[in-house]
């Protein structure tokens, strides 16, 4: 047999409500909007006050930077003031050193300069330079003028000839007297004396060379022509000067043989400078 089947009918009702959704929890709604609300200002006042906040706080930032910067000029000053006074110390202590420098270059040189006058002679004459272990420019009876030594023989006769007189002034470490100019000229005018007659004076290291030429001791052509003006009675290849004359007009030629007094000329021992 067969089975019997039964077929059940299904009928769906369309006017059924559909189901809602779950509406969101009030309490989870509730939580977020005082959040939504706190970031955004409640009105214009509270903007005001962070406006000024921000003022207040670049203000303080500018007077800081203020004060940072008058203390910054006030160290440089400082250090500027400091480094012109040592740069005017150093210029002082420099300056002072280069005169001590030329001080100790005077003294070497003057002390050479001894020394090289010492070396002239065979014996030093100690007591004579240095009467009393004190030591002078020039020796004994010797008269100094403008750096030089100057010696007026004066002794009674014999005097000597030129060359006589020459080497007599070259035992004390000079020579004949070398006129460099006319002021020099009147100091030896005003210390020879009139002798024995008018053709008579003191001998100049001043001789006539075989070419006619009036040569001094140290070389030098004769440019100052300090010759008489008239013939006063002698002749020859020797200078004179005759006393009781003008200066520039005051020397004459004589023969070398002739005997007269003469002048010596010397550079000191110790110089001033």
């Amino acid at each position: 047999m067969e089975a019997e089947l039964t077929y059940s009918t299904v009928v769906f009702n369309n006017s059924a409500a559909a189901p809602k959704e779950k509406k969101e929890d009030p309490t989870i709604i509730s939580e977020v909007k005082p959040k939504e609300a706190a970031t955004e200002p409640a009105d214009g006042k509270a903007a005001a006050c962070s406006h000024f906040g921000v003022l207040a706080a670049c203000l303080g930032i500018l007077c800081v930077l203020l004060v940072a910067s008058v203390s910054v000029i006030i160290h440089f000053s400082c250090v500027m003031k400091e480094q012109r006074a040592n740069l005017s110390n150093l210029t002082a202590e420099n300056e002072l050193l280069i005169e001590e420098r030329s001080i100790l270059s005077r003294v070497t040189d003057n002390l050479n300069w001894t020394l090289g006058m010492i070396m002239k002679f065979n014996t030093f004459p100690v007591n004579e330079y240095c009467p009393d272990k004190k030591c002078q420019p020039c020796l004994r009876d010797w008269i100094l003028f403008q750096e030089k030594c100057y010696l007026f023989y004066s002794k009674d006769p014999p005097w000597k000839t030129w060359k006589e007189s020459q080497e007599y002034c070259q035992k004390a470490a000079a020579d004949l007297v070398v006129v460099d100019n006319l002021h020099e000229q009147e100091f030896i005018s005003n210390h020879i004396k009139y002798y024995y007659d008018n053709c008579h004076g003191y001998w100049l290291g001043l001789y006539k060379t075989e070419d006619n030429n009036w040569v001094w001791v140290d070389g030098r052509n004769d440019t100052l022509g300090y010759w008489l003006k008239e013939d006063f009675g002698t002749t020859g290849p020797c200078a004179l000067m005759i006393p009781k004359r003008n200066p520039p007009a005051s020397c004459g030629p004589a023969s070398c043989g002739m005997e007269n007094k003469f002048i010596c000329e010397s550079d000191v021992l110790i110089r001033s400078y």
